[in-house]
Formats: C-alpha cells, sequence, structure tokens
C-alpha cells in the first residue's frame, strides 16, 4: 500500500479530510525536520504531513534542513512524495494564480547540503541521474486532475532555485529568463535532488503569486503580494492534492 508524504500542503490538516491525525515527533541521522510529522488517512490512504518551513513559516529557505525532512519522510515509510511550492512566474504566459506541474530545475543555490553522502564507499561513488527528475506517473496524475477540474495551468516549467530569502534583482531575474527558466522559488531543486537520490518518486505542483522582478512595468515582488495571491488560490492546490492521493 502506498504512503503518501505531502511537502507543504497547507490546508490537509483540516479535520474534514485527515482522518485519525497524530504527530510524530522524529529524529534523522541529519538532525530534526522542519517540523513533527503528522500522520493521518485521507480516502483511505494513509499520508504524512510535513512544513517545509515549520508550522509557523519561522524557517528561512536556505535554514531548511532539507536532508532532515526527506530522511524522515523516507524512514516513515513513504512510498511518494508530492510537494507544494508558490513561485514568481519568468513568462508573461503563466499568470498570477496559475499552477505549473514542473518537470525540470535549475538548481542556483550555492550554501546547500544537496547530498546524503559526505563520503564514498571505497571504489563505490553515489552519482544520483538527474535528467528526468519529476516522477512522471505523479506529473500525469496532478496534470490529469487540473484538466479534470478546470483549473488554468501549465503541463510542464523549469524551475529555478535560488538561495533567498531575498528576491531577485532585475538583472538575474532577466538572466534567469535566458537560461529558459519558466519560475522561481527558493526550495524546490534541493528537494527534489534529495529526494531523486533517496529513491522516492517526486513531483510538485506550484502556485505562480507573482512576476518577480523582471517586469519593469509592475512593482517588485514583496512578501506580502505573494501571501495575498496564494491564500486566494490555495483551495486549488488542496483540492489537486486531495483528488489524486486515491490514485497514487
Amino acid at each position: 500500500m502506498p504512503v503518501i508524504g505531502i511537502i507543504g500542503g497547507s490546508g490537509l490538516d483540516n479535520p474534514d479530510f485527515l482522518k485519525t491525525p497524530r504527530d510524530e515527533i522524529v529524529q534523522t541521522p541529519f538532525g530534526e525536520p522542519s517540523s513533527a510529522l503528522k500522520r493521518g488517512i485521507i480516502d483511505g490512504v494513509q499520508v504524512v504531513l510535513l512544513a517545509r518551513h515549520g508550522r509557523e513559516h519561522t524557517i528561512p529557505p536556505t535554514q531548511v534542513n532539507y536532508r532532515a525532512n526527506i530522511s524522515a519522510l523516507k524512514d516513515a515509510g513513504c512510498t511518494h512524495i508530492i510537494a507544494t511550492t508558490a513561485v514568481g512566474s519568468l513568462r508573461e504566459e503563466i499568470g498570477r494564480g496559475e499552477l505549473v506541474i514542473i518537470d525540470q530545475f535549475i538548481d542556483f543555490t550555492k550554501q546547500r547540503k544537496m547530498t546524503f553522502y559526505e563520503s564514498f564507499a571505497p571504489h563505490s561513488p553515489v552519482h544520483a541521474p538527474m535528467a528526468e527528475p519529476y516522477d512522471s506517473r505523479l506529473r500525469k496524475l496532478l496534470i490529469d486532475e487540473c484538466k479534470t477540474r478546470n483549473y488554468p495551468f501549465h503541463d510542464k516549467g523549469t524551475v529555478i532555485t535560488i538561495e533567498g530569502p531575498r528576491f531577485s534583482t532585475r538583472a538575474e531575474s532577466r538572466i534567469f529568463r535566458f537560461w529558459g527558466a519558466d519560475i522561481i522559488n527558493m526550495s524546490i531543486a534541493t528537494e527534489t535532488i534529495l529526494a531523486n537520490e533517496a529513491g522516492i518518486p517526486y513531483a510538485a505542483v506550484a502556485m505562480s503569486t507573482d512576476y518577480d522582478s523582471w517586469r519593469s512595468s509592475d512593482e517588485p515582488v514583496t512578501w506580502e503580494m505573494i501571501e495575498k495571491v496564494f491564500a486566494q488560490n490555495a483551495a486549488r492546490v488542496t483540492n489537486i492534492l486531495l483528488g489524486i492521493i486515491s490514485k497514487i
């Protein structure tokens, strides 16, 4: 039976959705995860929720212990991971509130622990394949659910992950567009790399909340702007996750 790990997923801890919820405080070889794990049942399927930035959103992006988060979900028996995230749009056609089912990433971080392997066994190096980092079956389920619900969405997109917590300069934002990035955030590439290294199928649904800083006609992005758009559209992400859990 599958056990679905969900990173982010604000709203799924609602008692109307999550049956028999219980918190588990865990430790991993890499330290504490961002939050206690919340286990429960949705549509007859075991789920494990984890708040990437802590339940009160107190952990900045670079300080998130991504290794502990993925390790905790693996130790909890998760067979699949679905992540949710807010992103900035680097493309005119990706509007505020629209969803993107990510298919590629560019890692532009500089300070993070990016692997579980700090040393190799003799003659046994570990190099995780990363050409197609997002699980095709999970992506199809997310895409089909978006279509079923008639939500505005994009069936692929390249995310660039920056260090943060600052936002991009206009020059950086325009460079990222030139590189082929479609959306931008501060977490997904790191998480994706570690989930792949751990051998757990992983997919992410992103919500566009702003246009970063590349459009000189717009106000530069602010946290208040992100919160407002995300709050207005969060139910879409929740509905998509609820719609696919029993199909995994």
